[in-house]
Parts: structure tokens; C-alpha cells; sequence
């Protein structure tokens, strides 16, 4: 088996192949999940780095189910599921591992004493599994008293997230050892199939449709409401789920954009967009794709029940006509269909003005009558769901964004190409190397200074300076 880290009495290296009974879904999926974890190298450092501790190239990583310590003065009744355990030279870092699967949720108190039990041993954190969605590891579904961090931190990964990340890992080759490749795979045949209880963010909270209702009574809604604020960390958990589906989807790491505040702070990121709800009545958000044209801008208006998502260009600068700029854009979607599709025309100025993708194929000239005295700076296509009933349905709100989305991204962001400036050319005048030799240079700077020194047919003589 090896040798224990030492502060375990007892304890058996993470099973692939657990023997256990057949109730034991969550004991089961936890070994696997452990077992994979110390044996596919590039897996285990990219869900560690989430945790901040990536592996190198020297460390060696372990992991243990049914665990018991040698000592503790904690009286508890709770049992960790599992340890992972890495050593790097002489230096060891270690976390304690709780999961849940299904409908579990994780407890306070259960929590609470790992991390009591964490600090007895010199362990450096405690991870939890569950299907309880966070904006990111280090964001806990479950609040629990500061004090009894210190130095032990508190992480959390849903089992979509492991899941994210071992997808990632197969469609991308990242993964080198052909039997290292093949164990990952079939613990995500695993974790995919129904029988394991893996479930993403499907549906918003109770508060949901109290929000809509109030907002459509006029009511006055305060940054501080319990409501608002239970509704906007749902959106935040909604968004996290979204950007792991369009990962999968597409095969490139999707993110949610944050400032680094934001980031860092996620009650800040709540305040801020409790603030702006209040000033909108809308839900936004924007999402990054690596080589992607344009971000992903997604609006929820709740006083018009509809959703839209959207991708921003720059409009092509060395088209100097507004014709010239849309038919651009236009040759870029000519072949997405005009239902529900919408472009936006910023202009200099003045704001933006709207158009259905049929008319503005067909009326471009209206368009361009309209502003005859501008040209656009950016231009904007949107697709927009207008929903009535399933807009306040908690289930059925969330099925409509995480189809609008992808489904917008797969016909229309992903064919958007961004305009580039053409490469600087050679000049004319300088196409030679000898054109441009100090001597070459020194003529030139002559005649220019021959040429500035006498004064235009429209401009009275002026001092001349001498050197």
C-alpha cells in the first residue's frame, strides 16, 4: 500500500475498482474520481492549480479513502471521505476531501469539523465535492465561520466541474500516456452516465419569480434585498454552469469576464450587480472564448422578459462609407438566418439604433439616409428569445439561456471575424536599402527643409529659422 502520511492511523490508497455495496454511489464515484486523480498527472495539476497548489514534475501525488488519524481531541461523528496528499521534495501539502453526490447537500457542521480537524493535523485545506454549483474553487456554496479558517483553506469543486475538466484535458490531447488516456476517459463514461447523479445549475431559486412579479408591480427593488441578492447569485452560478457547457462544447476553456477585483472579491462582484439591476432591471454578463472574434455580451431584460445574447465589432476603419462598413458585417452572416436576429449600429455620439437582420438587408439605404452625416464605429448582432410564461419559470428560464447561448455562438459568433488594419507596406519612394541610408536621409531632410522655407501662395513669408 505504501507508507501513510503520518498523521493517519490508518487508511487505503483511492480503489478505480472500489469494493463497496451498491447504496454507495458516493463512495464509489469519490475513489474513482481519487484513484484517477493521483495516476492521470495532467489531470490532477489542473484541478489542483484551481486550489493553488499546480504539481511539478518531481511531486508525487497520493490519495486515500476510509481514513482515520492518529490523534485528535476533536469529538466528532463525522469521517472524511477521502485525502490527497502531495509531496514535493521534503515539502508536503495536503487536503482532506468530503463529497456528496445526487441530491445531498454538504453540511455546515460537517464542514466545520473537517477544518478543526484539518488544523489539528497540519493539513492545509479541505475540498469539498458536491452537485452545489460556486463561481469558482475557491467561492464556497456553504458560508461558514471565518475564525475557523486561519490557515487551513476551504475549496469546493462541483462534480461538473471535474467532470469540465477531464473532457477538456481528452478533446485537446493534453493528456501524453496512452494508459493514462484511456483511465480518464472511462471516469468520464463514468461520471456522464445518469446511474452516477452528476447534474449542472438547472434551475433559480424560489426568489425568482417573487423578483419578476415585483418588478412588474412597479415595485422599488433595494440593492440590499435578500431577494435580489439570492436571484443575482443564482445568475452567478447560472453564468459559472454556462461557461463549463460551452467548454465542452466547443473544447476551449470558457470564462466569465471579470474585473480583478471582481474576481478576487465575489461579494464585491454581487454588490456591483445587485447595484446595476437596480438601475436596469436586467441581468448582464459577458463571456470570453480564446480566438473568438468578439465576447459573448448576454442581457436578461426582466421587465421585457426577454433574453438576448450578442457579439460587438469594431466597425472597419479603412471603409471609409457607412454602406461600406454594414455590407462588411452583412457578408459575414449572409447565411444566418433573420429570425430573432438583430443588428445594433453604434454611432459616434449618438448612441446606437437597432434593426431587424431582414430590413436591413433590404433597406440598407434607410439606413444609411438616416445618418448621412455619420459613420458607425461599431456594429452589433444580437440574437433575442422573447418569452412569456417560461421567462418566470425557475427550470425552464434556465433550459432557454443554456440553448439562446451556445446556439448564438455555433451560427453566428463563431462565423464573426474582427477587422485587422492591413500590414504596414514598403513605400514607393523607399523600396531600395540604399533609399534609406543615411545619406538618403540626409537629402531628404535638406529638400524638406528647402520646401518649408518658402511660403506658400496663400501664406504671408515668416521668419526663417537658421541653424
Amino acid at each position: 500500500m505504501g507508507e501513510l502520511p503520518t498523521f493517519l492511523s490508518s487508511g487505503e490508497r483511492a480503489r478505480l475498482f472500489p469494493v463497496l455495496a451498491d447504496t454507495s454511489r458516493e463512495g464509489r464515484a469519490t475513489s474513482i474520481f481519487l484513484a484517477c486523480l493521483a495516476n492521470v498527472r495532467e489531470f490532477a495539476d489542473e484541478l489542483l492549480s484551481s486550489v493553488g497548489r499546480g504539481i511539478g514534475i518531481n511531486s508525487k501525488v497520493s490519495t486515500y479513502t476510509e481514513i482515520c488519524f492518529s490523534n485528535s481531541s476533536s469529538k466528532t461523528k463525522f469521517r472524511p471521505d477521502g485525502l490527497i496528499n502531495v509531496e514535493t521534495g521534503r515539502a508536503r501539502w495536503s487536503a482532506l476531501v468530503e463529497s456528496k453526490i445526487g441530491n445531498a447537500e454538504l453540511s455546515r457542521d460537517q464542514i466545520e469539523s473537517y477544518l478543526k480537524l484539518a488544523r489539528e493535523n497540519d493539513i492545509n485545506a479541505v475540498i469539498t465535492i458536491s452537485n452545489q454549483h460556486a463561481t469558482s474553487a475557491a467561492d464556497h456554496p456553504v458560508k461558514i465561520d471565518g475564525k475557523l479558517l486561519g490557515k487551513t483553506t476551504l475549496y469546493h469543486w462541483s462534480w461538473m466541474d471535474i467532470l469540465t475538466t477531464a473532457d477538456l484535458l481528452l478533446s485537446n490531447g493534453r493528456v501524453e500516456d496512452r494508459e493514462q488516456k484511456i483511465m480518464l476517459n472511462e471516469f468520464r463514461r463514468f461520471l456522464s452516465h445518469d446511474s452516477t447523479g452528476v447534474r449542472g445549475f438547472d434551475r433559480m431559486p424560489p426568489e425568482w419569480p417573487a423578483l419578476i412579479g415585483d418588478i412588474n408591480a412597479g415595485a422599488q427593488i433595494n440593492p440590499q434585498s435578500d431577494l435580489l441578492k439570492a436571484v443575482v447569485r443564482a445568475w452567478h452560478l447560472e453564468l459559472r454552469d454556462l461557461s463549463l457547457i460551452l467548454s465542452r462544447q466547443i473544447g476551449v476553456p470558457v470564462s466569465v469576464k471579470l474585473s480583478k477585483q471582481e474576481a478576487r472579491h465575489p461579494a464585491d462582484r454581487l454588490k456591483n450587480d445587485c447595484v446595476a439591476f437596480c438601475n436596469t432591471q436586467c441581468l448582464s454578463a459577458c463571456l470570453t472564448i480564446p480566438e473568438a472574434a468578439a465576447d459573448i455580451e448576454i442581457t436578461i431584460d426582466v421587465r421585457s422578459r426577454t433574453l438576448a445574447a450578442g457579439a460587438k465589432l469594431i466597425a472597419p476603419l479603412d471603409r471609409k462609407s457607412t454602406s461600406a462598413r454594414l455590407n462588411w458585417l452583412l457578408r459575414q452572416i449572409s447565411e444566418v438566418s433573420p429570425k430573432d436576429v438583430f443588428v445594433r449600429v453604434h454611432w459616434p455620439r449618438r448612441g446606437y439604433t437597432q434593426y431587424p437582420l431582414e430590413d436591413l438587408r433590404h433597406s440598407l439605404d434607410r439606413v444609411i439616409s438616416e445618418h448621412s452625416d455619420l459613420v458607425p464605429m461599431a456594429l452589433e448582432v444580437l440574437m433575442v428569445n422573447r418569452t412569456e410564461r417560461r421567462f418566470a419559470q425557475v427550470s425552464k428560464f434556465v433550459e432557454d439561456i443554456e440553448k439562446l447561448v451556445p446556439t448564438f455562438y455555433g451560427l453566428i459568433g463563431s462565423k464573426l471575424k474582427a477587422w485587422q488594419p492591413s500590414a504596414p507596406s514598403i513605400r514607393p519612394e523607399r523600396n531600395e536599402s540604399s533609399d534609406v541610408s543615411t545619406e538618403a536621409i540626409y537629402e531628404d531632410a535638406e529638400e524638406a527643409v528647402a520646401e518649408l522655407s518658402e511660403p506658400t501662395a496663400d501664406e504671408p513669408s515668416k521668419k526663417k529659422f537658421w541653424f
